[in-house]
Formats: structure tokens, sequence, C-alpha cells
């Protein structure tokens, strides 16, 4: 584990600074979080309010222009007061989590909305410079319509909040292994649950049923599931009731969330449950030649790269050279320190898939892998799309159960 210093925060997870071990600072972690949260939400939907209602001019006109710009701004003050009387208390909102997702929805819509109709305007001006004189009166007649590209992205963003967001697809992928005994042996893969108001312990349930029924041996999840104390000790109560679904068991490994969370208080549930949970430590699958290895993720983000290594050296201290093995790590950056030590299998998920993509593709490739499988010589890794999100919407990125078949070569 990282260690800590001064009062617990010099460690910095992708812009929050929190080491969430203990409950205390846990609870900091959910207040600072909460202030730079509502700063980047005011912000942004300040900046596309104005990007959304100064193009208006060139589509609507008189009183038309007037209440659009109104309920615009009607909207973005609703959102603000709604993301800071109920998203800093997320775990008491299941009841409301519905109307939390539409106003997230149409925040998507107002983000897309703004882009069409900037693009919009970037047409007429465009084809105001090219064809000055004569007027097309086709082109005029489309521009005067133009409104209909904000009811389109409000489509888009509904269907990515109601409709893909729930749409599971299962991907099964083969995956050459040396030293293999179990030539066939098959792998399930869940990651990113996000315990909260957008998935709840139902759908937790109803998630590892439809896993079960594709019968793999074993169920690996990798990290961020433990999102919500409300909701954590009956989500670890769940898995141990599941656990004799999956022949040799589930596998876990920690993410960034459940510290957070408090992880303490986690392992202290996952203790009491028959869930392997692997801690930078590596163990044999009980009668099967195949070894599984699990890593912590680094909270303290300044030397991210050095505490990688340095989990992965312990993880892999008691490996026996040649092993088939198979690796979990929250964070994909694993993938390229597995594949340095000859890893058959790294999963992994964080990005959750990029959450937007077209074409099968990440439409914000941030991460150096951000979705779907890399190969790195013999060694092979799998960044998961995830099955929860902190942001209720998906679209070109469905949640995904990913099914491993080991084979012998």
């Amino acid at each position: 584990m990282p260690e800590k210093s001064g009062a617990g925060f010099p460690c910095i997870a992708y812009g929050f600074s929190a080491h969430a071990g203990d409950s205390f600072e846990a609870r900091c972690f959910e207040v600072i979080g909460l202030t730079w949260l509502t700063l980047i939400v005011i912000t942004f939907l300040a900046v596309l309010f104005f990007f959304l209602i100064w193009p208006m001019r060139y589509l609507l006109t008189g009183r038309k222009l007037l209440y659009a710009r109104l309920a615009v701004l009607a909207f973005d003050i609703i959102a603000i007061a709604w993301f800071v009387l109920h998203v800093a208390r997320y775990h008491q909102i299941s009841g409301n989590a519905f109307l939390l997702e539409l106003i997230v929805a149409f925040v998507l819509a107002q983000l897309i909305g703004s882009v069409f109709v900037m693009l919009a305007v970037l047409v007429r001006c465009l084809w105001r410079r090219m064809m000055a004189v004569p007027v097309d009166e086709s082109r005029r007649r489309l521009l005067s319509k133009a409104a209909v590209y904000p009811a389109a992205a409000a489509g888009l963003s509904l269907y990515g909040s109601f409709v893909e967001r729930d749409s599971l697809v299962e991907r099964s992928y083969d995956i050459p292994v040396h030293h293999l005994a179990e030539d066939g042996y098959r792998i399930a893969q869940l990651s990113d649950i996000h315990l909260g108001a957008f998935f709840s312990v139902a759908d937790l349930e109803t998630l590892l049923q439809r896993a079960a029924a594709a019968k793999p041996n074993l169920l690996a999840i990798t990290g961020d599931l433990f999102d919500d104390n409300a909701q954590n000790h009956q989500a670890a109560r769940l898995l141990e009731r599941y656990i004799d679904a999956f022949p040799d068991g589930i596998w876990y490994c920690l993410g960034n969330h459940e510290h957070f969370r408090g992880v303490t208080a986690i392992l202290e549930d996952l203790a009491h449950t028959r869930v392997q949970v692997l801690v930078n430590e590596c163990r044999q699958i009980p009668g099967r030649s195949i070894f599984l290895a699990g890593v912590d993720y680094p909270m303290d983000r300044p030397h991210f790269a050095d505490l990688s290594k340095e989990y992965m050296e312990e993880a892999l201290e008691k490996l026996p050279t040649g092993a088939p093995t198979v690796l979990l790590a929250h964070h994909p950056d694993f993938i390229d320190l597995a594949a340095e030590r000859a890893i058959a299998l790294t999963l992994s998920g964080h990005t959750h898939g990029g959450q937007f993509g077209i074409l099968g593709l990440p439409l914000f490739p941030v991460f150096k892998y951000t979705r779907g499988m890399v190969q790195k010589g013999e060694s092979y890794g799998y960044v998961h799309c995830g099955n929860g999100s902190w942001f209720p919407c998906r679209i070109g990125c469905p949640p995904e159960i990913a099914y491993f078949n080991l084979r012998a070569v």
C-alpha cells in the first residue's frame, strides 16, 4: 500500500486529492471532490450555455429567441441545484435516480445541441461567402429549420442515457497460453460496476445471473464495484451467494473507487466471503495449472509509475517461472508491465471504454489503452468497457461481459 504523509492528502487521482484508505479520509475526499465537481459542473454548463444561446439568434428571432434562451437558462439553474443537493449525497437518492438520469441526458443534449447549432452557423457563414448572389432559397429554408439539430441531439442523448446504457453485450475471445493444462478454460470479466444512484444491488444480481448463465469456470471483477457505502455490505453478501455459480469462484482486484469509499471497511466485508481478493499477490487456482495475480490501484498519482512497478514486483514475487498466469489490474497501464513479464493475459478496466465511441473506437481516447484487446508479443491485455458509470450515458460503447477462452499452445 502507498505510504501516507501529513494529513493523508498528498495522493492525487485524476485531479482529486485523497488517499481514502480510512473512513475519515474518505469523507474528506467526498467533501473536496464535491467542491471541485460543483465548480466543474457550473463552469461546464456556463460554457455550454454561451455556445448554445449565442448562435440561436441565427435560428430564431423575437419572442421565440427570448423564450428559448430563458428555457436553457432555467434548465441550467435546475441542473446545478439538483447536482449540489442530490449528487453530493448520491448514496441516498436511489429512488430519484431516474430524474437525475433525465437531467444528465438533457445536459448531454445541450452539449451535442451546441455542436450542431455551431455547425449550422458555420455552414451558413461559408455559404454566404461562397454564394452571396444569388441566394439559394433551399439552403435558406434548411437553415431556418435548423432547430431540428438540438432535437436530434436530445434524441441521441436520451438514447445513450436510457437505452444503450442498459444494452448489455457479450464478447468472447480466444487467448493462446503456453504451458496450459486446461485447454478451453473460460474466464468471465466484469468491471467498473459503480454501485450507486445508477447501479443498484438488484442490477448487480441481474448481471451476475447473466454471467453465470454462460457457465464460465471463473468470474474476475477488476475493481470499482464498491462505490456506495450504503450498498457495499449488501453487495459483498450477494457475491458470496453467487460464489457457487462459478466452479472456481469469484476473484477480485481493487480499483480507485474502493479507496475513495473506505478500502478498509470494504476489505473487511469481503473477508467474510469466499471471494478471492488479490492485493499485490498471486495464487494458484486450486486443482489447476493457472495462477491469478492481482495488483492494488496506485493512489499516489505523482508516483503512479513507480508504485505500479513496485506492486507488480510484489504480486509476482512468488510466481513460478513459466506458470500460465492471468493478471487482474484495474488500470490498463499494467498491460505494458505484464507484457515485460510475459504474463499471458491481463484483465483491466477503469476507462469505461471512454463511454462514447464511433465505429467501435473511443471518441475520447485519453488513455494509452482505452478499450478492447491489446497484443504485445505473446502477451494479451484487455480493457473492459465497464458495466456501470458515474456519468449515466453511453453512446457507441455499451456495457459488456467479456469472456476469455484460454487455449493451450
